[in-house]
């Protein structure tokens, strides 16, 4: 049985979402998966005047923060992230430099990994900031397992990099049907290919 870790940043919940959606394919493609926020670094009271950001705060800040044990114990990772000028969030750009010490002793690498994120407008740098997540897990030496056009969900969604989301102050918890089957395709792709690397 593949072991899947989603560890993932949120601020405004849409990650969160997309994160859960990835663990629940996961599991029905027959993972055990474990779910992990990366810890918030921002104080609350920076986007205290944020309601969407604050409450996907409070609604995380308990469960288990990601840490580089949760990547040593999976077969395969998936990571997500929203989109920041076109890379990856701070939060999650700032766990991943935390890495160096599993880096050195090689416990990062012959892992598959995937990405997906999500952003405020269409065009808005998504493609690019799984292409720079990409090449920090290229240094990891991961097996990196993009959706390319392997289903007919990626000819709708347009991202054959990883999974992605559109996202609106309306649509946290509804992510639609496109990004939701370019997801479970991304999680499903990625348990059969860790898969038969660990038969």
């Amino acid at each position: 049985m593949t072991k899947l870790a989603v560890i993932y940043y949120s601020a405004t919940g849409h990650g969160t979402t997309m994160a859960k959606r990835v663990a629940a394919a996961a599991e029905a493609a027959g993972a055990e998966v474990r779910i992990r926020p990366v810890a918030e670094t921002r104080d609350p009271a920076s986007f205290a005047q944020n309601p969407a950001w604050t409450a996907n705060y409070h609604a995380t800040k308990d469960l288990p923060a990601a840490t580089g044990e949760d990547i040593v114990w999976a077969d395969a990772v998936v990571f997500g992230s929203p989109t920041r000028f076109g890379s990856p969030a701070a939060q999650l750009r700032d766990f991943l430099d935390s890495l160096g010490g599993l880096w050195a002793e090689g416990k990062l690498a012959d892992k598959v990994y995937a990405g997906f994120t999500s952003s405020n407008t269409l065009h808005g740098g998504q493609e690019t900031t799984l292409v720079s997540l990409y090449l920090t897990l290229m240094h990891f030496g991961g097996i990196l397992v993009p959706p390319g056009y392997t289903d007919p969900c990626k000819f709708v969604d347009g991202n054959p990099y990883g999974a992605s989301l559109v996202s609106t102050h309306d649509n946290i918890e509804d992510i639609g049907e496109v990004t939701a089957a370019a997801l479970e395709h991304l999680a499903r792709r990625v348990v059969t290919i860790a898969d038969r690397l660990t038969s």
